[in-house]
């Protein structure tokens, strides 16, 4: 046992020749439509995405769940795909919340909590798919403490972390919930009223379960991890939030 303290509208057809129109037809297209003037190209399994009102994120569709990460977050985002109306493709979070669409002719809309109603992307360039490589047992004590040391500063009180389940099979997507944990208590910490809540949290305990998972139990934020999964295996920051905010 390792014990420390411590997230388009219909694309349109046009007749004429994109690429024999003028450069600012084409940025006023792509602005609107969600970049399907590239619908022609194929898209890649790993892609990086230029969102139009700044910042980039990458898609990963090379496992079963996709994928995704904003550049200004360490969080690799887990998505669940559905069909949704004039054939678009919806990607939403294990919250239910809606990150990502996706036209039928390759326009891309992004939702962000400082753009809830939707940003426009486009396609610019390839990306290294994510992974989960095993850190070991030295590798994962240090980020236990320090998102031991994070959470307990931005709570102003001690909130120590455990991974009681932790083998070579876990440690890295353990290590990785241990990261998202982080995230959304500091991010709890940052609200109104946050630390007082946290006044009832005294420790994060990650274990192993049959779906990832997590809820508050006494004092204890128990997060469940399916290791069998990859990044699939854990809960979200939100699902994590909204565990630690449940009364």
């Amino acid at each position: 046992m390792i014990v420390v303290a411590a997230l388009a509208a219909a694309g349109l057809a046009v007749s004429c020749d994109a690429r024999a129109a003028p450069a600012w037809l084409k940025r006023a297209f792509t602005a609107h439509h969600g970049g399907d003037l590239n619908r022609g190209a194929a898209v890649p399994k790993v892609a990086r995405y230029r969102i139009d009102e700044g910042g980039v994120f990458i898609l990963d569709r090379t496992s079963r769940h996709p994928l995704l990460r904003f550049d200004d977050s360490s969080e690799v985002w887990v998505l669940t795909a559905a069909r949704g109306p004039r054939g678009d493709m919806i990607f939403s979070n294990d919250e239910g919340q809606l990150l990502l669409r996706m036209t039928r002719l390759g326009g891309v809309t992004v939702f962000t909590p400082r753009r809830p109603e939707g940003s426009a992307a486009a396609m610019a360039g390839v990306a290294n798919p994510f992974h989960l490589a095993s850190i070991g047992v030295v590798g994962l004590y240090q980020r236990l403490l320090q998102a031991s040391v994070r959470c307990s500063h931005a709570a102003g009180r001690l909130i120590g972390f455990e991974a009681p389940d932790a083998d070579p099979a876990s440690d890295a997507l353990i290590a990785d919930a241990a990261s998202v944990a982080g995230d959304a208590i500091v991010t709890l910490a940052g609200r109104s009223g946050g630390r007082a809540i946290l006044a009832r949290v005294a420790k994060v305990d990650i274990e192993h379960g049959r779906q990832p998972g997590a809820y508050l139990r006494g004092g204890v934020v128990i997060i469940t991890v399916t290791p069998a999964e990859g990044f699939g295996g854990r809960p979200s920051s939100m699902r994590i939030l909204a565990a630690v905010e449940s009364r």
